[in-house]
C-alpha cells in the first residue's frame, strides 16, 4: 500500500470520529488531539478503526506515535512492512 493510500485510510478513519473536521486542512505535523479536539476515547476509536481497516494492531503504548498525520503514516508504513 502506498503512502497516499494509507493517508486516505487514515483520513477516512478520522472522518468517522470527527465528521465535522476539515480533513483537507490538517497540518501533518500537528497533533490530531489539538487540531480536531479529540479526547482519549476518540484516540482509542481511531486506533481501532485503523486496525479494522488495515489489520495493524496499535497498542496503547504506541498511541503517541500516531498522534500526527506524519507520525501515523510513518508508524503504519513500518508496521505493514513488518507483517
Amino acid at each position: 500500500m502506498t503512502r497516499d493510500e494509507l493517508k486516505t485510510v487514515v483520513l477516512r478513519a478520522l472522518g468517522g470520529i470527527a465528521p465535522e473536521a476539515d480533513l483537507a486542512g490538517i497540518d501533518p505535523d500537528a497533533a490530531f488531539r489539538d487540531q480536531l479536539d479529540l479526547d482519549s476515547m476518540d484516540i482509542l476509536n481511531f486506533a481501532i478503526a485503523l486496525d479494522e481497516a488495515l489489520g495493524v494492531d496499535i497498542p496503547e503504548t504506541d498511541y503517541a506515535k500516531i498522534a500526527t498525520l506524519s507520525g501515523c503514516l510513518d508508524y503504519l508504513e513500518a508496521a505493514m512492512t513488518r507483517r
